[in-house]
């Protein structure tokens, strides 16, 4: 007998760059030992400076490529990342309503660039359908100012009140990512129901070339839970490689604007 080879699957935009997105995703989970599969919900044709075009893939082809992947391959873990509309909102969450293993779901509104990777008028849906099935939330914070319509987080405590008013949207754990607040730390908050389980903090890395880092967070994270990690170790560890993957970037020299992590850092230089 063989052991099992542990899976994830990615569903998310595609990154014609390939930073972010799901191309991110898959080097992600690949650089983490987890084979990626995926489900493309739009297309944008994207490089490292702008969104100059998004193509919203048809929701029923989006549940197709869902069913095609779950039917046949043994996912241990779901990463969900840009959705983009409610049509496709809904379509997931139907299906995930079957799946019974760990969802991260990161609510990806704005690309790095500023340009808008969800509809406004989809932000109910998200909040409707999806963070009821996440097992774990992972918004910055920007993002979790928009789904609370309020005022960003500039402190950790401001950061631990947030993820309990995200709680009450139904996540089972909300991991508030403290990569857009000021200071020379950069803090995550790993948050459920019983209080602050984790604190991962790290010293701000002076680059451009983040482009990606929620993407690659969270589906570093999905590699991990399909792995059977506990939460608070594939978080300690997802964090560490992003980390890492942030220190190598400006090893890579990857367009005229944000550039992406280095992904593969462990492998090659």
């Amino acid at each position: 007998m063989t052991s099992k080879t542990p899976i994830a699957l990615t569903i998310a935009g595609s990154d014609s760059g390939g930073g972010a997105g799901v191309q991110a995703d898959l080097k992600a989970m690949s650089a983490n030992g987890t084979y990626g599969a995926s489900v493309i919900t739009a297309i944008t044709a994207q490089n490292t400076t702008a969104v100059t075009a998004v193509h919203e893939v048809p929701a029923d082809i989006v549940a197709a490529q869902i069913d095609a992947v779950l039917s046949d391959l043994d996912v241990g873990a779901i990463k969900l990342g840009m959705l983009f509309s409610v049509p496709i909102i809904e379509a997931v969450a139907k299906r995930l309503a079957d799946f019974s293993g760990p969802v991260v779901a990161d609510p990806v509104m704005i690309a790095k660039s500023g340009d808008a990777l969800l509809q406004d008028a989809a932000v109910g849906a998200l909040i409707q359908h999806i963070l009821p099935q996440a097992n774990l939330l992972t918004p910055n914070l920007p993002e979790a100012a928009r789904l609370l319509e309020a005022a960003e987080a500039t402190t950790p405590e401001e950061m631990a009140a947030q993820a309990q008013r995200l709680l009450a949207m139904g996540p089972k754990a909300v991991l508030m990512k403290g990569g857009h607040a000021s200071g020379g730390t950069c803090t995550d908050i790993l948050v459920d129901t019983s209080g602050v389980i984790g604190t991962y903090q790290a010293p701000r890395i002076e680059t451009k070339n983040t482009h990606g880092t929620g993407c690659t967070y969270a589906a570093t994270l999905a590699a991990l839970l399909a792995q059977g990690l506990e939460l608070t170790a594939a978080v300690a560890a997802a964090h560490r490689y992003l980390q890492d993957a942030i220190k190598a970037a400006d090893r890579l020299h990857i367009g005229n604007g944000n550039g992406p992590v280095h992904h593969f850092h462990g492998q090659w230089a």
